[in-house]
């Protein structure tokens, strides 16, 4: 069919199509704050169970999640590339998902088309040349990582996915999670925040807000982050006490990676605690915190898991509630300030990611902005 003019209908619909892509990709913030070329913890892996498929949001991004019948998982981009379907709407049958408009079977792994029934013998369409597009993905402590390329550089090689620190072979393992209503930066310097524990995380079993004293902290810079030196933990933090009925010195470390990881070590002679907090960019408006902790002390203790989740739900909901709270006067844009020296990690973390992107925009090596060991003082 042609319109008046003589021009066919799927030109017509080829030219809207093609301008509402370039509209769509020119309304696209070029520098949303958010960081490519690094894993996120998409889902947790319990989630993907058999033959289901479960969807996922990163940066952005509206993903698709499944298992092969080798239990491998994958992530595609939930959109068939023909039309746009959410491929999660189809069929997977453990190696291909078919799309539920019109047929179309994609290879779960790589994305690669393996047959469009609409064809004939006289079209010429290469159908292993269509691919719908995929993510690097791995499983590691009972998560399914995704990798988000840098689209200025998809050519570099894939890391492996991060893995939580652990000192046995025998150890328990827990997860918690809670979405805030902000940006990822946000999320983060709320994160590294050292000053918030007394107001924020108040009560009999934490600290209590009388117990504000004076603390000192030596910083250094390690590759796209920077560490607390080993120290023995606060005073005023009560769940460290615990560890005090093994009789052994006590001491922590914590540390921040790019791009939202931070760690957390604690050892007390052959017991130790091992945590990694990550803030996952869901959009530019929403994150998520993840929570994953491994440790080998109290193992037997009955119950102990359970009071230690427990607790560790209450206290991630404490500052989840703090978030929403704050996404209110965020709203309106106000003005905001960050203070020397309990607010210095926040700084950090901004110059951070602003050598790492220069590094990756010229090529040339990351400008470390901590010279070296830093001693900072605050109250909480």
């Amino acid at each position: 069919m042609a319109t008046s003019s003589g021009t066919s209908t799927s030109a017509i619909l080829t030219k809207a199509m093609t301008e509402s892509s370039a509209k769509e990709t020119a309304s696209t913030p070029i520098n949303d704050g958010l960081m490519r070329g690094f894993w996120y913890p998409a889902l947790r892996s319990n989630r993907v169970q058999g033959r289901e498929m479960r969807t996922a949001m990163l940066l952005g991004i509206p993903l698709v999640l499944g298992r092969n019948s080798k239990g491998e998982g994958f992530a595609l981009r939930d959109a068939c590339p023909h039309r746009g379907m959410p491929l999660s709407e189809g069929n997977f049958d453990g190696s291909a998902v078919e799309c539920p408009y019109h047929g179309w079977v994609f290879e779960g792994k790589t994305g690669q088309c393996q047959a469009i029934p609409s064809l004939t013998a006289h079209d010429k369409l290469k159908v292993d040349r269509v691919f719908a597009a995929s993510f690097p993905c791995e499983e590691q402590d009972g998560y399914i990582w995704v990798f988000i390329p840098d689209p200025d550089h998809c050519d570099e090689a894939v890391p492996e996915a991060p893995r939580l620190p652990t000192f046995s072979d025998s150890y328990r393992l827990e997860h918690l999670e809670a979405e805030l209503p902000c940006h990822m930066d946000h999320g983060i310097i709320g994160l590294m925040d050292p000053a918030h524990g007394p107001f924020v995380h108040q009560s009999w079993w934490w600290r209590k807000r009388s117990s504000i004293h004076e603390k000192e902290k030596t910083f250094e810079p390690i590759p796209n982050g920077f560490r607390i030196k080993a120290h023995s933990p606060s005073a005023n933090s009560a769940a460290y006490k615990l560890l005090g009925v093994y009789g052994e010195p006590i001491t922590t470390t914590i540390q921040f990676v790019l791009p939202n990881m931070r760690f957390e070590e604690i050892h007390c002679g052959k017991y130790w605690f091992s945590s990694r907090t990550t803030v996952t960019p869901i959009t530019t408006t929403r994150c998520r915190i993840d929570v994953c902790a491994a440790w080998n002390a109290f193992r037997y203790v009955p119950f102990f898991t359970s009071i230690l989740r427990f607790f560790g739900n209450m206290f991630v909901e404490q500052d989840r509630l703090t978030m929403v709270k704050q996404a209110e006067g965020l709203k309106h844009n106000p003005p905001l300030m960050l203070i020397d020296d309990a607010d210095r990690p926040a700084k950090w973390y901004f110059a951070l990611k602003a050598a790492y992107l220069k590094s990756k925009q010229t090529g040339q090596p990351m400008e470390h902005p901590i010279e070296g060991p830093t001693a900072l003082h605050w109250r909480s």
